[in-house]
């Protein structure tokens, strides 16, 4: 019996396949009704399957398996693998599967079986993986949800709950991963019944889904194989993470699904983990992330020694020999310091609510109050013996301003004007009007009303096309208008 209900699965998928073009690369839409393109006007043109296929071109047959309610999990009120969407995608034999579900599982009818999620999860992505055209799978985080009925599709449960899960497969799996939530988090107006995308909504997500298609990699490399046999993995936010110490401190080294060409990265100074949007958004586009601990030694020359040699493992390990680098409010010191001792190993800074001139942070002598103990170890790590020495130190970034700029590497700041701990007219405002003054690139985003904390963008892609465009990572394209019929 078994063999002849394999004979009839076979026979059904040859027959669907008839009429696909074979020619082309197929990608297959799964998921929900946002999928679908409930809601939107004009829906078989405007929702995001129908954009991304003029995104993409005729080389590419995209179709929407979208069905609208379906949730993931076999035991929800209504499973897409019950669906005849779910078959006619397997008929459709795709070289690309992008599968969107998660919301619905958030209603309560449906949320008493999330323990099976992860599970399920995987069992629809091995359906996908067993065709014989052996498609690349990508799961979609689900797009934010801002409706506040909880007795109804659930908010919380999608970003608490949802989103960890789908990141959980995504590293058990090694599935890649497009993260839609922190897309659109900041664009509630782009969802009219607080629910679904609008036509613009879909456009955003069709854009982003092409630049992964479209994305160029070298899927030879892998830097794990050069790194400690004792390094000890971890999941960063559904990336494969290794663990390992280096001269005695801490280093992190998180590894994208597939490197991009030229091994690209990002050194992250300071807080890892802390507000992580932007790492994960360059993991997505094969970027490496990497750390090394040199915390409450502020540049000096024994952290510069560690970086320094550092520096050298990972080019050894194959990465670009330029990077970006990170720095969160002190890790301003760190990377700034870092640049001016060698500007020829960087290609563009990004620092948020960055320190640059020690004196205001941690020595509170200006309008912030600082920080009395940090300043004690400032002044021990470059052995100031007294007030006056501290004071008197040039070697904040503030005061490399003519050797940074003359570098020629852009800068991004992202600032809270309403910083108290970090003043902006102390530390960015200054710096920013000496590099302009020394002819360095500098380009600063300010969030009105918003202090110290918290660091980054809810949605990073302010950043992120800042270090694509500066590190010369971009998807070579012809930006191609889509016409949203009303």
């Amino acid at each position: 019996m078994k063999s002849i209900r394999n004979l009839i699965i076979l026979a059904f998928l040859f027959s669907s396949i008839i009429g696909y073009s074979q020619s082309k690369i197929r990608i297959a839409c799964v998921g929900n009704s946002i999928t679908y393109g409930s809601k939107i006007e004009n829906r078989e043109i405007n929702c995001y399957p129908a954009q991304l296929a003029a995104r993409l071109g005729e080389n590419y047959e995209v179709r929407n398996f979208g069905k609208s309610g379906a949730t993931l999990l076999r035991k929800g009120n209504i499973p897409y693998r019950d669906s005849d969407e779910y078959k006619q995608s397997l008929g459709f034999q795709p070289d690309w599967v992008f599968i969107k579900l998660g919301t619905n599982d958030s209603k309560p009818v449906n949320r008493v079986f999330l323990n099976e999620y992860v599970q399920d999860y995987k069992d629809l992505i091995t359906s996908f993986q067993q065709l014989p055209s052996h498609p690349r799978v990508v799961l979609l985080l689900p797009v934010p949800v801002f409706l506040t009925d909880t007795t109804s599709i659930s908010a919380r449960v999608v970003s608490e709950k949802i989103l960890p899960m789908v990141r959980q497969v995504a590293y058990e799996t090694g599935c890649e991963v497009i993260n839609l939530y922190n897309l659109l988090i900041d664009s509630p107006q782009l969802f009219p019944d607080k629910l679904h995308p609008s036509a613009a909504g879909a456009a955003l997500i069709a854009e982003r889904i092409s630049e992964l298609v479209r994305m160029k990699s070298d899927p030879s490399y892998a830097l794990s194989k050069k790194l400690p046999h004792d390094a000890k993995p971890f999941n960063f936010y559904g990336f494969q993470g290794y663990d390992f110490t280096f001269r005695g401190r801490n280093a992190k080294i998180v590894t994208p699904k597939i490197t991009a060409p030229g091994h690209p990265w990002i050194w992250r100074a300071r807080f890892w983990g802390h507000e992580p949007q932007t790492d994960i958004a360059l993991l997505e586009r094969r970027f490496q992330v990497v750390y090394c601990d040199v915390a409450e030694m502020f540049g000096n020359k024994e952290a510069l020694s560690i970086w320094n040699d550092y520096y050298k493992f990972l080019i050894r390990a194959g990465l670009a020999k330029k990077s970006v680098m990170e720095g969160m409010s002190r890790g301003g010191v760190y990377i700034y310091r870092w640049a001016a001792t060698y500007p020829k190993r960087v290609s563009a800074i990004y620092a948020d609510a960055p320190v640059l001139d020690l004196k205001s942070w941690p020595g509170g002598k200006g309008k912030s109050k600082g920080s009395p103990e940090i300043w004690e170890i400032f002044k021990k790590d470059f052995n100031f013996k007294t007030e006056v020495e501290a004071i008197a130190f040039k070697g904040n970034p503030v005061d490399l301003t003519r050797k940074l700029a003359k570098a020629g590497f852009p800068m991004l700041h992202v600032v809270g004007d309403a910083d108290d701990v970090v003043p902006v007219a102390e530390n960015t405002a200054l710096f920013e009007q000496k590099i302009r003054e020394a002819g360095g690139s500098i380009q600063v985003i300010h969030k009105p009303g918003v202090n110290h904390h918290p660091h980054s963008l809810q949605n990073p892609q302010p950043i992120v096309d800042f270090i694509l465009r500066t590190t010369d990572y971009q998807i070579s394209k012809k930006k191609i208008s889509v016409l949203i019929i009303p």
